[in-house]
């Protein structure tokens, strides 16, 4: 089993979300603000999950105040937030910490196999990551970078998949 399977994490409504459930799936994970410049990229996880969640997309949102106490909320107002506003409905973790001390395991591991540019350390909100169907990180993704613009990434690794 990969290391990235090995993982675990809490949802919004404080279920355990174990990552060995995702054994053969494509995951992203992006850590998101409602209240940031990048929120609206929200609209374009959903229509990616809507579009490829039967052909084994996971999209898994991480909520986080560390970047300009961007996301204030507690996990109800978090999780309105995000149907309300934008519809979502793809997995939302509860709010972690990214970078520091007290980040979480999942940012911790992520961060060690794709650093980013200068730094390992996560700059700012709705930074991506792609995961393979077998565990491995393929690529990490700059907040700036839209959703969208990972759908060919999102498509070969599903054919992958498949396989």
């Amino acid at each position: 089993m990969h290391k990235f399977h090995q993982l675990s994490a809490t949802s919004l409504q404080g279920n355990t979300i174990n990552f060995s459930e995702f054994a053969g799936k494509v995951v992203l994970i992006v850590n998101t603000a409602s209240k940031c410049g990048f929120t609206y990229q929200y609209e374009s996880l959903q229509a990616l999950h809507n579009k490829y969640a039967s052909q084994g997309l996971v999209i898994l949102g991480f909520p986080c105040n560390q970047f300009n106490q961007q996301e204030p909320g507690d996990a109800q107002q978090i999780e309105q937030g995000c149907l309300i506003n934008y519809g979502v409905n793809f997995l939302m973790a509860a709010k972690v910490e990214v970078n520091g001390e007290h980040a979480h395991p999942v940012f911790r591991y992520l961060k060690s196999t794709q650093p980013g540019f200068l730094t390992r350390k996560i700059k700012w909100n709705f930074t991506k990551f792609l995961i393979a169907a077998d565990g491995s990180p393929i690529k990490r993704y700059a907040p700036f970078t839209k959703p969208e613009k990972l759908e060919l990434t999102i498509q070969k690794a599903l054919q992958q998949s498949n396989k």
